[in-house]
Protein backbone atom coordinates (compact mmCIF):
# COMPACT_ATOMS: atom_id res chain seq x y z
CA UNK A 1 0.00 0.00 0.00
CA UNK A 2 1.03 3.63 -0.40
CA UNK A 3 2.25 5.60 2.60
CA UNK A 4 2.50 9.33 1.97
CA UNK A 5 5.36 10.84 3.97
CA UNK A 6 4.92 14.51 4.90
CA UNK A 7 6.71 17.11 6.98
CA UNK A 8 4.23 19.00 9.16
CA UNK A 9 4.80 22.43 10.76
CA UNK A 10 7.65 23.43 8.48
CA UNK A 11 9.28 26.83 8.93
CA UNK A 12 8.70 29.68 6.48
CA UNK A 13 11.91 28.73 4.67
CA UNK A 14 10.80 25.11 4.32
CA UNK A 15 13.05 23.81 7.09
CA UNK A 16 11.99 21.59 9.98
CA UNK A 17 8.65 19.85 10.09
CA UNK A 18 7.75 16.64 11.90
CA UNK A 19 7.72 13.55 9.70
CA UNK A 20 4.32 11.89 9.34
CA UNK A 21 3.13 8.78 7.56
CA UNK A 22 -0.37 8.88 6.05
CA UNK A 23 -1.94 5.60 4.95
CA UNK A 24 -4.69 6.72 2.57
CA UNK A 25 -6.25 3.24 2.35
CA UNK A 26 -6.91 2.68 6.04
CA UNK A 27 -9.42 -0.16 5.54
CA UNK A 28 -6.60 -2.22 4.02
CA UNK A 29 -5.00 -2.22 7.48
CA UNK A 30 -8.11 -2.84 9.58
CA UNK A 31 -6.50 -4.78 12.43
CA UNK A 32 -5.18 -2.70 15.35
CA UNK A 33 -2.12 -4.92 15.71
CA UNK A 34 -1.26 -4.48 12.03
CA UNK A 35 -1.60 -0.71 12.38
CA UNK A 36 0.73 -0.67 15.36
CA UNK A 37 3.29 -2.83 13.55
CA UNK A 38 3.16 -0.64 10.46
CA UNK A 39 3.56 2.51 12.55
CA UNK A 40 6.49 0.93 14.40
CA UNK A 41 8.11 -0.11 11.13
CA UNK A 42 7.85 3.39 9.69
CA UNK A 43 9.42 4.78 12.87
CA UNK A 44 7.72 8.18 12.85
CA UNK A 45 6.33 9.68 16.04
CA UNK A 46 2.85 9.19 14.54
CA UNK A 47 1.19 7.55 11.54
CA UNK A 48 -2.39 8.33 10.52
CA UNK A 49 -4.77 5.90 8.81
CA UNK A 50 -7.52 7.41 6.66
CA UNK A 51 -10.54 5.15 7.10
CA UNK A 52 -13.08 7.27 5.20
CA UNK A 53 -11.68 10.16 3.16
CA UNK A 54 -15.09 11.62 2.31
CA UNK A 55 -16.22 11.78 5.94
CA UNK A 56 -12.79 12.56 7.35
CA UNK A 57 -12.60 9.46 9.57
CA UNK A 58 -8.99 8.94 10.69
CA UNK A 59 -7.08 6.87 13.24
CA UNK A 60 -3.70 7.89 14.69
CA UNK A 61 -0.99 5.50 15.91
CA UNK A 62 2.37 5.95 17.60
CA UNK A 63 4.90 3.10 17.28
CA UNK A 64 3.40 1.64 20.47
CA UNK A 65 -0.34 2.12 19.98
CA UNK A 66 -3.33 4.37 19.15
CA UNK A 67 -3.97 7.97 20.17
CA UNK A 68 -7.48 9.48 20.32
CA UNK A 69 -6.07 12.84 19.21
CA UNK A 70 -2.78 14.24 17.91
CA UNK A 71 -2.06 17.59 16.32
CA UNK A 72 0.49 17.13 13.58
CA UNK A 73 -1.19 14.00 12.13
CA UNK A 74 -4.50 15.85 11.75
CA UNK A 75 -2.91 18.94 10.20
CA UNK A 76 -1.01 16.71 7.78
CA UNK A 77 -4.01 14.52 6.97
CA UNK A 78 -6.22 17.56 6.31
CA UNK A 79 -3.61 19.00 3.95
CA UNK A 80 -3.18 15.72 2.06
CA UNK A 81 -6.91 15.08 1.72
CA UNK A 82 -7.34 18.51 0.15
CA UNK A 83 -4.49 17.80 -2.23
CA UNK A 84 -6.37 14.65 -3.25
CA UNK A 85 -9.62 16.54 -3.90
CA UNK A 86 -11.52 16.03 -0.64
CA UNK A 87 -13.10 18.88 1.33
CA UNK A 88 -11.60 17.82 4.68
CA UNK A 89 -13.74 20.41 6.46
CA UNK A 90 -14.06 18.11 9.46
CA UNK A 91 -11.74 15.30 10.54
CA UNK A 92 -13.08 12.59 12.82
CA UNK A 93 -10.43 10.96 15.02
CA UNK A 94 -11.65 8.93 18.03
CA UNK A 95 -11.54 12.01 20.31
CA UNK A 96 -14.25 13.87 18.36
CA UNK A 97 -14.93 16.15 15.41
CA UNK A 98 -12.03 18.43 14.44
CA UNK A 99 -12.87 21.30 12.05
CA UNK A 100 -10.18 22.17 9.51
CA UNK A 101 -9.60 24.96 7.00
CA UNK A 102 -6.83 26.68 5.06
CA UNK A 103 -5.76 30.32 5.02
CA UNK A 104 -2.76 31.88 3.26
CA UNK A 105 -1.23 28.50 2.52
CA UNK A 106 -1.47 27.34 6.14
CA UNK A 107 -3.61 24.41 7.32
CA UNK A 108 -5.65 24.97 10.50
CA UNK A 109 -7.50 22.63 12.84
CA UNK A 110 -9.63 23.40 15.90
CA UNK A 111 -9.56 21.12 18.95
CA UNK A 112 -10.27 20.91 22.66
CA UNK A 113 -7.32 21.15 25.08
CA UNK A 114 -8.83 18.32 27.14
CA UNK A 115 -7.97 15.97 24.26
CA UNK A 116 -4.26 16.77 24.61
CA UNK A 117 -3.31 14.85 27.73
CA UNK A 118 -0.22 13.18 29.16
CA UNK A 119 2.34 15.90 28.41
CA UNK A 120 4.07 17.83 31.19
CA UNK A 121 4.82 21.49 30.41
CA UNK A 122 8.02 22.80 31.99
CA UNK A 123 9.10 26.43 31.60
CA UNK A 124 12.77 27.41 31.43
CA UNK A 125 14.23 30.85 31.93
CA UNK A 126 15.81 31.29 28.50
CA UNK A 127 15.79 29.70 25.04
CA UNK A 128 19.43 28.81 25.62
CA UNK A 129 18.47 26.57 28.54
CA UNK A 130 15.94 24.77 26.34
CA UNK A 131 18.54 24.38 23.58
CA UNK A 132 21.07 22.97 26.05
CA UNK A 133 18.86 20.07 27.18
CA UNK A 134 20.11 16.60 26.24
CA UNK A 135 17.91 14.52 23.97
CA UNK A 136 16.17 13.11 25.87
CA UNK A 137 16.60 14.71 29.30
CA UNK A 138 16.73 12.37 32.31
CA UNK A 139 13.37 11.30 33.69
CA UNK A 140 10.19 9.61 32.60
CA UNK A 141 7.03 10.75 30.87
CA UNK A 142 6.29 13.17 28.04
CA UNK A 143 8.11 16.48 28.58
CA UNK A 144 7.44 19.72 26.71
CA UNK A 145 10.26 22.12 27.58
CA UNK A 146 9.67 25.76 26.67
CA UNK A 147 10.73 29.34 27.29
CA UNK A 148 9.76 32.74 26.03
CA UNK A 149 11.65 34.07 23.04
CA UNK A 150 9.61 37.26 23.11
CA UNK A 151 6.77 37.26 25.64
CA UNK A 152 5.01 40.46 24.44
CA UNK A 153 4.55 39.01 20.93
CA UNK A 154 3.87 35.44 22.10
CA UNK A 155 6.98 33.87 20.56
CA UNK A 156 8.07 30.64 22.25
CA UNK A 157 11.05 28.32 22.00
CA UNK A 158 10.16 24.67 22.69
CA UNK A 159 11.39 21.09 22.46
CA UNK A 160 9.39 17.90 22.97
CA UNK A 161 10.62 14.62 24.47
CA UNK A 162 8.21 11.63 24.40
CA UNK A 163 10.37 9.43 26.70
CA UNK A 164 8.09 6.44 26.11
CA UNK A 165 10.67 3.84 25.12
CA UNK A 166 9.81 3.55 21.42
CA UNK A 167 12.99 5.01 19.93
CA UNK A 168 11.59 8.52 19.40
CA UNK A 169 13.98 10.55 21.53
CA UNK A 170 12.73 13.97 20.44
CA UNK A 171 9.59 15.12 18.64
CA UNK A 172 10.38 17.76 16.03
CA UNK A 173 6.97 19.47 16.27
CA UNK A 174 4.15 18.61 18.65
CA UNK A 175 0.66 19.93 18.00
CA UNK A 176 -0.98 18.44 21.11
CA UNK A 177 1.61 20.00 23.41
CA UNK A 178 1.23 23.35 21.63
CA UNK A 179 -2.51 23.06 22.24
CA UNK A 180 -1.91 22.46 25.96
CA UNK A 181 0.54 25.34 26.27
CA UNK A 182 -1.81 27.75 24.50
CA UNK A 183 -4.64 26.78 26.85
CA UNK A 184 -2.41 27.10 29.92
CA UNK A 185 -1.23 30.59 28.92
CA UNK A 186 -4.62 31.68 27.49
CA UNK A 187 -3.05 33.50 24.55
CA UNK A 188 -2.05 33.15 20.91
CA UNK A 189 1.43 31.75 20.32
CA UNK A 190 4.05 31.26 17.63
CA UNK A 191 6.11 28.26 18.73
CA UNK A 192 9.56 27.54 17.31
CA UNK A 193 10.21 23.88 18.07
CA UNK A 194 12.98 21.45 17.26
CA UNK A 195 15.45 22.20 14.47
CA UNK A 196 13.28 24.59 12.48
CA UNK A 197 9.56 23.90 12.91
CA UNK A 198 6.93 26.59 13.46
CA UNK A 199 3.51 26.05 15.05
CA UNK A 200 0.90 28.81 15.17
CA UNK A 201 -1.91 28.72 17.71
CA UNK A 202 -4.93 30.83 18.52
CA UNK A 203 -6.67 30.80 21.90
CA UNK A 204 -10.43 30.96 21.41
CA UNK A 205 -13.18 32.16 23.72
CA UNK A 206 -15.23 29.00 23.24
CA UNK A 207 -12.63 26.98 25.16
CA UNK A 208 -11.04 25.62 22.02
CA UNK A 209 -7.64 26.22 20.46
CA UNK A 210 -6.91 26.63 16.75
CA UNK A 211 -3.62 25.11 15.60
CA UNK A 212 -1.87 25.72 12.29
CA UNK A 213 1.19 25.04 10.24
CA UNK A 214 2.63 24.49 6.80
CA UNK A 215 2.97 21.03 5.27
CA UNK A 216 5.47 19.75 2.70
CA UNK A 217 5.43 16.41 0.86
CA UNK A 218 8.51 14.19 1.12
CA UNK A 219 7.82 10.94 -0.76
CA UNK A 220 5.38 8.09 -1.29
CA UNK A 221 6.55 4.74 0.08
CA UNK A 222 5.28 1.25 -0.57
CA UNK A 223 4.65 -0.71 2.61
CA UNK A 224 3.32 -4.10 3.61
CA UNK A 225 1.50 -5.08 6.77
Amino acid sequence: MDVHVLRVFTGPDGSGGNLLGVVTDGPAVADAGERRRLAAGLGFSETVFVDDAGRGVVDVYTPTGPLPFAGHPLVGAAWLLRQRGYAADVLRPPAGDVPSWTADGVTWIRARPSWATGRRLEQYATPGEVDALPSPPPGEGWLYAWSWQDEPTGRVRARGFPRRGDGITEDEATGAAALSLTAALSRNLTIHQGRGSVIRTRHEAAGTVALAGRVAPVEVRRART
